[in-house]
C-alpha cells in the first residue's frame, strides 16, 4: 500500500472502520457485475428481432454465461488466495468491459456464445458472491451477516440502476450502443478498486472489524486449481454442503436464470412494453435491497435453515401466483412486492451456514462451489424456459415448475432444521430456543 492509501485509512479510522470503505468499493464492483449479468433480460427480444435468431438459440448463449458465472466461483476464490483480491478484480473488470463491447460485433451464434457466453461468464463469475464472501471473511469478524447482506443487495441494486436505463437506451439508440455504454461503466470502476481496496487489513496495519487479533496472513502456495478441488473434497464429506448446494441450485432456477432472463419477455407476451417490464424488475430490485439487507441482519440472530425455508417457500408461492394472474398492474405489483423482498435474501443465511460449518479458509472456496450450484440451476432455467417457450409458445410451465421446486426445497430445509436444530449463530441461541 502507498503512503497515500495509508494516510486515507488513518483519516477514515477516526470516524469508522476502514472495512466499510472496502465494502463500499466492492459493493460498486458487484453492482456493475450484476448489471452486466442482468443485461440478457433486456437484450433477449431486441437480439431476436435484430439478428433473426429464435429464442432458444439466444438462451443457449445466455445459459453458458450463467453456468460459467457460477463455475468460476470456487476457482476465483482460490485465485484470490494465491494472487490477491485486487489483481483478480481488476483483471475481471477489464475482461468484463472487453466481453460486453465485443457483443456489438456479433453476427453469428458462435460469436455470441464466445463473447456473451464464455468471456462475460468468466469475467462476471470472478466478481460475484464469492468475492463478497472473501471480503467479509477477511475484513469482518463482527457484523458479518449485515456486511454480506449489503454485498448481496448489490445484485438487486445493479438491476435497479441498469435495467430501466438500459431499456431506454436500447429503445433510443439500439442495443449495440447501449452495450458500449455498459462496457464503459465497467472501466470506470477500475480506478476505484485500484486506489481503495488493499489486499488485507494487515496491509494498512489494521485488524478486521471486531477482531482482537492482528491480521496475519500466509499466502497460499498451492496451485489455485488444486486448492479449489481440495476444498471441495473436504466439503463434500459434509451433508450440510449438499444441502446448501441443492438449495442454491433451486435459488438459481427461480431467480436470475428464469425471472432475470425471461420475465421481461414473459410480460411482453402479455402485451406489456419492454421498458415497463424492465421497470417491474427494477422495482423488485428496490425491494430486494431492503429484503436482502434485512436478511443479513436476521441471519446474525435466528436459525438460518428456518429463514431459508421461509424464503424459498414464499418465493415458490409467488411464482405460482404469477402464472395464474392476469398480468394486470395490481396483480403484477403484488407479485413484485413478495418476490422482490425475497430475490437474493437467501445469500446471507447460506453464507452464514457455510462460514460456520467450514471455517474462514475453506468457506469462501466452498461457498464458490455452492454458488456454482446456483448458476447451474440458473443455466438450466435460462435454457429450459427458452426451449419451453419455443416449443409450447408459453412460459407458463417453466414458471410453475420453478415455483414447485422452491416449495419442495423449503420443506427439505425445514425438516433439516427441525431434525438437527442447526444453523443458528451462537449469539442467537436463546432467540431460537
Amino acid at each position: 500500500m502507498s503512503k497515500w492509501q495509508a494516510a486515507l485509512a488513518a483519516k477514515v479510522e477516526k470516524r469508522f472502520h476502514y472495512a466499510w470503505v472496502v465494502a463500499a468499493a466492492i459493493f460498486l464492483s458487484l453492482l456493475v457485475s450484476a448489471g452486466v449479468r442482468s443485461m440478457p433480460g433486456v437484450l433477449l427480444v431486441p437480439l431476436e428481432k435484430d439478428l433473426h435468431w429464435d429464442r432458444a438459440t439466444i438462451s443457449a448463449s445466455i445459459s453458458v454465461g450463467i453456468a460459467l458465472y457460477g463455475l468460476m466461483g470456487p476457482f476465483a476464490a482460490a485465485i484470490m488466495q494465491s494472487f490477491g483480491v485486487r489483481r483478480t478484480v481488476l483483471c475481471a473488470l477489464a475482461l468484463m468491459a472487453v466481453s460486453v463491447a465485443s457483443t456489438t460485433l456479433v453476427h453469428e451464434p458462435w460469436q455470441m456464445m464466445l463473447s456473451w457466453g464464455v468471456l462475460a461468464g468468466i469475467a462476471t463469475g470472478s466478481v460475484a458472491n464469492v468475492l463478497g464472501a472473501t471480503i467479509v471473511s477477511r475484513w469482518f469478524k463482527s457484523h458479518r451477516g449485515l456486511a454480506m447482506g449489503l454485498m448481496a443487495a448489490s445484485v438487486s441494486t445493479g438491476q435497479l440502476v441498469f435495467l430501466p436505463v438500459l431499456a431506454m437506451l436500447i429503445d433510443a439508440v439500439g442495443w449495440r450502443t447501449a452495450s458500449l455504454c455498459v462496457a464503459a461503466v465497467s472501466l470506470i470502476v477500475l480506478p476505484v478498486v485500484f486506489f481503495l481496496v488493499p489486499e488485507r487489513p494487515g496491509a494498512l496495519g489494521l485488524r478486521a472489524l471486531g477482531s482482537e487479533e492482528d491480521d496475519v496472513h500466509v499466502p497460499s502456495k498451492v496451485n489455485p486449481l488444486v486448492n479449489a478441488f481440495a476444498a471441495l473434497g473436504r466439503g463434500a464429506r459434509r451433508p450440510i454442503f449438499w444441502l446448501l448446494f441443492a438449495s442454491f441450485f433451486v435459488c438459481g432456477l427461480s431467480t436470475n436464470g428464469l425471472v432475470g432472463t425471461h420475465l421481461i419477455a414473459f410480460c411482453m407476451d402479455h402485451g406489456i412494453p419492454e421498458v415497463q417490464g424492465a421497470g417491474l424488475l427494477a422495482a423488485m430490485g428496490i425491494l430486494d435491497l431492503f429484503g436482502t439487507t434485512g436478511s443479513g441482519w436476521l441471519s446474525d440472530r435466528f436459525n438460518n435453515k428456518v429463514l431459508l425455508a421461509w424464503y424459498y417457500g414464499l418465493r415458490g408461492l409467488s411464482l405460482v401466483y404469477l402464472v395464474y394472474s392476469d398480468f394486470s398492474f395490481w396483480q403484477l405489483t403484488l407479485f413484485a412486492v413478495f418476490y422482490g423482498l425475497d430475490w437474493i435474501a437467501t445469500v446471507p443465511p447460506t453464507l452464514r451456514l457455510a462460514a460456520d460449518a467450514f471455517g474462514d479458509r475453506d468457506a469462501p472456496i466452498l461457498f464458490g462451489w455452492i454458488a456454482a450450484g446456483h448458476q447451474i440451476g440458473a443455466a438450466t432455467a435460462a435454457m429450459g424456459a427458452g426451449f419451453l417457450r419455443t416449443e409450447l409458445d408459453t412460459y407458463w410451465h417453466a414458471f410453475l415448475l420453478a415455483g414447485m421446486a422452491c416449495v419442495a426445497i423449503a420443506m427439505v430445509l425445514l425438516g433439516s432444521a427441525v431434525k438437527g436444530r442447526g444453523g443458528q449463530p451462537k449469539l442467537a441461541a436463546e432467540a431460537v430456543g
